[in-house]
Order: C-alpha cells, then sequence, then structure tokens
C-alpha cells in the first residue's frame, strides 16, 4: 500500500521548515518507525519515521526545499522488500576501487538567527579517506553548541575548504565529496577510520559523539568493541564506560590507541609552556561576562539556610520519591527551583530583563540551570517552572547534565530564561560571587553545605548551613527588592510545607 510521508504539523509560531537530511534513499528498506528525514526549523530539528515497515518510494522534497506544515515529503510502499541494487551495493564498494558517480558540496549546516558564524573545530577524515553514509567528518563548534557534519553517502572526501580554525558561515561549503568512490590507499583507511569502518560492517555500533570518542581513544577501545544504547545505535560515554567495566583485567588497553599528548614548547626563560587556542564557547563565555560587569551596576546580597528540614524530607522520602518517579532521584536543586519559582512570582522585577531602554516583566518563570561540561559552563533553561513538579525538575536537570557531558545539548535547549541558578556547592564552592547572564537581571548562586554551630533558642546547636548569594542589575531591582526576594528563598526551604501550600 502506497503511504504519504508528510512534514510535522508545526506550532504556530513556526512558519515552516527546511529539509535537512534524509536517511534513506529511494529503494531503501526502512523498518517501522526507523528515522529517515530531518526537518529544521527555527527552534528544533523536527525528525520524521517510518509509518510501517516498506521501501521509500519517491522523494518529493530534497535536503534543503522549504516545507509548510502536514506538506508531502515522499512516498512510502509499505510492506514492499528493497531492491538487490542498495544491498549489493554495501559489500561490492570495498570490494574494487570505484570512480566517483556524483561529486557534491559538504556544506555547514543552517545557524538560527541568533548564531551569527562558526569555526571548524576538527575533521576526521582527510582528502582520499573513505566514508560511509552519514559517518561524522567535521565539527563545526558556534558559541552554544559543537555541529557534527556526516559523509552525504558512501564515498571519499574529495577537497577540503575550509580548514581546521576558520571561521564558517551558515550553509557555507566546507568541501567536496565524491559519491560512490572508494579510498585511494587502503592502509591509512583501515588504520585511521578502523572503528567507524568495523560499525559500518557490523551495523550493531553506532557513530560515537565526542564524549565518547574521547572516552574511547582513553580506554584504548575501538568502536567495534563498545556496543552503542543510545539513538540510532549512537554510542554515548556510558556505553564506553560499561565496556571498560566489562573487559578482563588480563588485556589492558595498548598505549598505542590513546590520543597522542600535546608535545610543550619552552617558553621564552627556557621553562615548559603549552599553548592552546582558546575554544570559541570559551570565547564566548569570557566576551559575555565582561560585558555583564561593563553594563549591569551589578551588586551581590548574601544570607545563609539551614538546610536541615530538606536534608531530612529527602532522607525520609528519596527512596519512596525514586520508586514512584521511575528511578528519578530527589536532589536539593528541584526545591531551589521550586523555591526560586514562588519568590520570582512575588517580585516580578527579579524575573524581568533589560532591553535597550526598555523593562521587560515576563509572565512565566523560565530557570537556567548552570551545567558544567568539558567544554566550558553551559546553561540549559528549564521552561515554565511554575508548572513543574520535583520529580519533573529533576529528571529535567539529569537530561541536561547528561546531554551536555556528551555534547548533545541543541541550541534551543540554552535560549531565553529569565532568571538563573549556579550551584558551586558541587565543587567544593562555601562563598561566591556569581556574574548576571544577559538579558537577565539576576542570578543565585548556591554553595557548600557546611555544618556549623548556631545559636538556636538560646542554645548552640550544630546546624548544616548554606551560604546564598543573589547577584542583580541595580538598574532594574532596588536593594530591598533584591534582599527580600533572598530572604523569602531562606524562608520557604527552612520550612518546605510552605512550597506545597504557596504561602
Amino acid at each position: 500500500m502506497s503511504i504519504e510521508i508528510k512534514a510535522p504539523v508545526f506550532p504556530e509560531s513556526v512558519a515552516d521548515g527546511t529539509v535537512a537530511t534524509w536517511y534513506k534513499q529511494p529503494g531503501e528498506a526502512c523498518a517501522r518507525d526507523e528515522h529517515i528525514v530531518d526537518i529544521e526549523t527555527d527552534k528544533v530539528v523536527l525528525e520524521v519515521v517510518a509509518p510501517a515497515d516498506g521501501v521509500l518510494k519517491e522523494v518529493h522534497k530534497n535536503e534543503g526545499d522549504t516545507v509548510l506544515s502536514a506538506e508531502v515529503l515522499a512516498t512510502f510502499e509499505s510492506g514492499a522488500a528493497a531492491s538487490a541494487a542498495p544491498a549489493e551495493k554495501k559489500e561490492a564498494a570495498p570490494a574494487a576501487a570505484s570512480s566517483a558517480t556524483e561529486t557534491v558540496e559538504i556544506k555547514t549546516p543552517t545557524f538560527p538567527e541568533s548564531v551569527a558564524d562558526g569555526t571548524v573545530a576538527t575533521w576526521y577524515k582527510q582528502p582520499g579517506e573513505a566514508c560511509a553514509r552519514d559517518e561524522h567528518i567535521v565539527d563545526i563548534e558556534t558559541d552554544k553548541v559543537v555541529l557534527e557534519v556526516v559523509a552525504p553517502a558512501d564515498g571519499v572526501i574529495g577537497e577540503i575548504a575550509k580548514a581546521e580554525g576558520e571561521t564558517v558561515l551558515s550553509a557555507e561549503v566546507l568541501g567536496t565529496f565524491l559519491v560512490g568512490a572508494s579510498g585511494s590507499a587502503a592502509a591509512p583507511a583501515t588504520e585511521t577510520a578502523a572503528p567507524v569502518a568495523a560499525e559500518a560492517d557490523n551495523d550493531e555500533d553506532g557513530v560515537a559523539g565526542p564524549a565518547a570518542r574521547k572516552a574511547l581513544a582513553e580506554a584504548g577501545l575501538t568502536a567495534s568493541q563498545v556496543k552503542g544504547t543510545g539513538k540510532g545505535g549512537r554510542i554515548t560515554k556510558e556505553d564506553v564506560d560499561a565496556a571498560v567495566k566489562a573487559k578482563p583485567a588480563s588485556a589492558p588497553a595498548p598505549a598505542a590507541k590513546a590520543a597522542p599528548a600535546a608535545m610543550p614548547a619552552l617558553g621564552a626563560d627556557g621553562r615548559i609552556e603549552k599553548r592552546v587556542p582558546m575554544t570559541r564557547l570559551r570565547a564566548t563565555i569570557a566576551k559575555r561576562l565582561v560585558e555583564a560587569q561593563q553594563t549591569a551596576a551589578m551588586l551581590t546580597t548574601y544570607n545563609e539556610v539551614n538546610m536541615g528540614p530538606v536534608m531530612e524530607i529527602r532522607k525520609k522520602y528519596k527512596e519512596l520519591f525514586m520508586k514512584t518517579h521511575n528511578g528519578t532521584k530527589l536532589g536539593f536543586m528541584s526545591f531551589f527551583v521550586k523555591a526560586a519559582t514562588e519568590a520570582l512570582k512575588r517580585f516580578p522585577a527579579v524575573n524581568a530583563s533589560i532591553d535597550g531602554n526598555d523593562m521587560v516583566y515576563h509572565g512565566y518563570q523560565d530557570i537556567g540551570v548552570a551545567v558544567s561540561t568539558d567544554r566550558g559552563l553551559m546553561v540549559p533553561v528549564l521552561r515554565n517552572t511554575e508548572a513543574m513538579g520535583l520529580a519533573d525538575i529533576e529528571s529535567s536537570i539529569m537530561d541536561f547534565a547528561v546531554r551536555g557531558r556528551d555534547g548533545k545539548l541543541g541550541m534551543d535547549d540554552m535560549q531565553g530564561g529569565t532568571f538563573t541558578i549556579t550551584n558551586g556547592g558541587t565543587f567544593g564552592s562555601l562563598m561566591s560571587t556569581p556574574i548576571i547572564n544577559p538579558p537577565q537581571t539576576a542570578i543565585l548562586g548556591m554553595h557548600k553545605i557546611q555544618e556549623r554551630p548556631m545559636a538556636v533558642n538560646g542554645q548552640v546547636v550544630i546546624q548544616p548551613m548554606m551560604y546564598l548569594a543573589l547577584s542583580y542589575d541595580h538598574r532594574m531591582i532596588d536593594g530591598k527588592e533584591a534582599v527580600q526576594f533572598l530572604v523569602t528563598i531562606k524562608e520557604l526551604l527552612e520550612d518546605p510545607a510552605r512550597l506545597l501550600l504557596e504561602i
């Protein structure tokens, strides 16, 4: 039976989308719910899957074409079998050196409006090296995330137009790709691309992301030795960790597999120095923080909170909470998010932002939670926290942490936000002064829980105390509001029942 494959129904705020990548070509077999095409909008990338077991019959919208909501992308024949030619192509390609059937351009992804340009971070393939379809070939680093560019088909890298470190614009040509050609030399292809080649042959391992590739190199493993449990069979860092634990102790990782360390250089005085270019993300963080200090009238107010009541609730209900909410752990951050949400409702100026000479008051609470990653600090945003429960908050934060570590946070995850919470206490910080994340006007800093002697009802009692810091923009927020806002958070945390009663 012939079925129409349509673009998803876009929300009202999205006018149209662009066909980003076809993962199947006409005549190729598809399993039910198998990912076949990406539709990129100005906010998110939407995945379209196969409606049933069958074959992709005809593509009506090519990569780069603009599509409307629910527009027909292709036709699909359910229950049909794939033609023999595509199946034999994978086996025949490595056997004989074939000439290219088509030369296509490798382009950067289409950046959203908030991203002006990117930088070529790493080429994983060089001219003449063979690539399998959808194999990861180059990383483009933007101000917010690292975007992966994959091979458009089975073939060979032709020519690299943009070298590592060069700045590229949206949809700019990075190089050329020879579709259907085979590698120029067998030895380099075997040595350099062994993990990916093994994955393509076995069909049991996915392409590893940046964090997973680093973990593979450190563990001395190849991708063929690790079973990918991520989406589409992609290998995650957790998969590598599991493989390392399962690896017999008698088979140590060979030193030759480890990533070679950069050779240090001698400075002017003859002592060892190592010079490393600043990443785009690190440069952007530095620029924004300096701008915040130069443009905002920034002050910080401090208080302390007795964490005993929250710790008691957590200890009493953490096991029941985990069973009830499918393994989600009850942490401290969800209490702070809920307390901050309630305080933001009472003090709208703290939830506002400055746009030129205008003050913008937001009728919702979108709270950014700072997450530390190998690439630097990222601030994904929890949307509409006023409608979220503790379990929703904890599971979302854990998802952010895992995706941030694996380099999978998207641009839409980090855009917007009306307030930010950062927790230096996870690293042992007892006191700090957080810097505002523009255009927001305030940021809350959590710190280490430290047992200290406190005076309670005329007696000295040991209590688990935490210092809180609220940095705020005095152009928008008066000192009275800032202090009252922080005191409100303190009172809600020291008497958590008030969070439920909203008093």
